[in-house]
């Protein structure tokens, strides 16, 4: 047993090695970040192309559908890989766009970012679609009877409403994109994984995987119980309509 807390709970290495697992850690938290702000954006984008009505628009909804079906099924790290592999090699783009180096950050972390953007901008869209979907259709029957637009009625009345439905499935989402940051260290992007596997190297332990672990718990576990408040709270409000319409 000795033998088990002195290979993942050595405190000796994780003291000597907690400020350089920690600073890949926030590397980490950039991506998130980064990532999470443009998945939103880009599902939002596609959850609104998948509900444009009309036959005429109907090539539209259908890539939409495909692109979210395909990006929903294929693998983070392949696309990652395929990413990183693939696109500096595209000579018809221009170089900025073939091996990024905005804002001062390497090529590797705007590939994982593009990866984890194209795969969660399919999922939140669908997050995204369920909260649209729950709003009831004469709230949009209504909107364009005022005169409004369906792009003005969407904006206006039926998405707020529809967001207000989704925040405990789109944090589901988030936690599970915090999680899959580790898999740009496939890369070489330094953040926590790559960090605590250099050190696993060297000093053939794991105690700073599990510290990279801990970071990721302190984060994800606050995050996992406000899911379950949120859905504790909606399940509230279903069980009083209900009540509501008993009565």
């Amino acid at each position: 047993m000795s033998e088990f807390f002195n290979q993942y709970f050595n405190f000796n290495v994780m003291g000597e090695h907690f400020g350089d697992v920690f600073v890949a850690f926030l590397q980490n938290l950039l991506v998130f970040a980064v990532a999470t702000a443009l998945a939103l954006l880009w599902g939002l984008a596609l959850a609104l192309l998948r509900q444009l009505p009309g036959r005429k628009l109907m090539p539209i909804r259908f890539l939409t559908i495909t692109y979210i079906d395909v990006f929903r099924a294929v693998p983070i790290l392949i696309l990652i890989l395929m990413i990183s592999g693939g696109v500096p090699f595209l000579t018809f783009l221009p170089q900025e766009v073939r091996i990024p180096h905005w804002f001062g950050r390497p090529d590797p972390f705007w590939y994982g970012i593009a990866a984890l953007v194209m795969v969660y901008g399919a999922f939140t869209a669908e997050v995204y679609r369920a909260g649209i979907e729950a709003v009831p259709r004469g709230q949009m029957e209504a909107a364009r009877s005022l005169g409004m637009s369906h792009f003005q009625a969407m904006r206006h009345v039926v998405v707020p409403q529809g967001i207000t439905k989704i925040p405990a499935p789109m944090l589901n989402e988030l936690i599970s994109l915090l999680k899959d940051t580790t898999l740009i260290s496939v890369i070489s992007l330094s953040e926590a994984v790559l960090v605590s596997r250099e050190v696993l190297a060297e000093r053939l332990n794991s105690s700073a995987l599990t510290l990279t672990a801990i970071f990721f718990l302190v984060i994800i576990l606050p995050l996992a119980r406000v899911v379950d408040k949120l859905i504790e709270r909606n399940q509230l409000k279903i069980a009083r309509g209900s009540h509501i319409e008993v009565a």
